[in-house]
C-alpha cells in the first residue's frame, strides 16, 4: 500500500489489502460509494462512484488511478475494479496520540483516546465536527450522516467529556481528521472511581 500512496497522480496501479472501511460508510462526505483498504504498509481510500456489498475485513484487490481528492491519495476505481478474494482479516486500528494524526497515518484505521476540547460544530449536509486533544494537539473527528443522522452520537460529544474514537485518518484541504464508521467506533470513557 505504501508503494500505491507514493505514486504520482493519474499513475495506474494494483493494490491488495483488507477493508477497513465498508463501501458507501462516507457516502455525504465523499460523494461516492468508496471504501477503504489497508495492509501492512498503509492504508488508501478507494473512490468507488457506484454502490458494491464490501464489508469490513474482506481482503480485496483493486486497480484504479491514483488521484489526490481535496488533497488526499486515493485510488479511483469502478465497479469492475474491485475484485474480492480468499480470506478475512480483522482490521486493528493503530493506537495513535491526537497529535499524531497527519500524513503518516492518512489511509489507516487509528484510535485516539483523549477529552472532546470544544462544542460540536456542524457541517450540514456532510457532517459534524468534533474536536478531541489529549495533550498531544487537537484532532478533528468528522462524523457523517447516514440520512439524515450522524454515524456515531454526536450529543455524547460535549467538552470535557473523555473517549476513545476509532476512525479513519484522512486529509481534507490543510487538516488531518479521523472519520468514525459507526456506533461502535465511540466508547465513552468513565470517569475515575474516587
Amino acid at each position: 500500500m505504501a508503494e500505491a500512496r507514493a505514486l504520482p497522480v493519474d499513475e495506474y496501479t494494483q493494490i491488495e489489502g483488507f477493508v477497513s472501511v465498508p463501501a458507501g460508510t462516507f457516502v455525504t462526505a465523499t460523494g461516492d460509494f468508496g471504501f477503504a483498504i489497508q495492509d501492512d504498509t498503509g492504508g488508501i481510500y478507494v473512490s468507488l462512484y457506484e454502490e458494491l456489498k464490501i464489508l469490513i475485513g474482506a481482503k480485496i484487490r483493486v486497480i484504479g488511478k491514483i488521484a489526490q481528492v481535496s488533497k488526499q491519495t486515493v485510488l479511483v476505481t469502478n465497479v469492475t475494479g474491485p475484485e474480492l478474494l480468499q480470506g478475512i482479516e480483522a482490521v486493528t486500528p493503530k493506537d495513535v496520540a491526537t497529535g499524531e494524526v497527519n500524513e503518516s497515518t492518512e489511509g489507516l484505521l487509528v484510535r485516539v483516546k483523549g477529552i472532546v476540547s470544544n462544542p460540536i460544530v456542524e457541517d450540514k449536509p456532510y457532517g459534524i465536527k468534533a474536536y478531541v486533544d489529549d495533550g498531544s494537539g487537537e484532532v478533528e473527528i468528522y462524523v457523517c450522516f447516514a440520512g439524515d443522522k450522524p454515524l456515531i452520537d454526536t450529543t455524547k460529544l460535549t467538552k470535557g467529556t473523555a473517549v476513545e474514537i476509532t476512525g479513519f485518518a484522512q486529509q481534507y484541504l490543510d487538516r488531518y481528521e479521523i472519520a468514525p464508521r459507526g456506533a461502535v467506533d465511540l466508547v465513552i470513557v468513565p470517569p475515575p472511581s474516587p
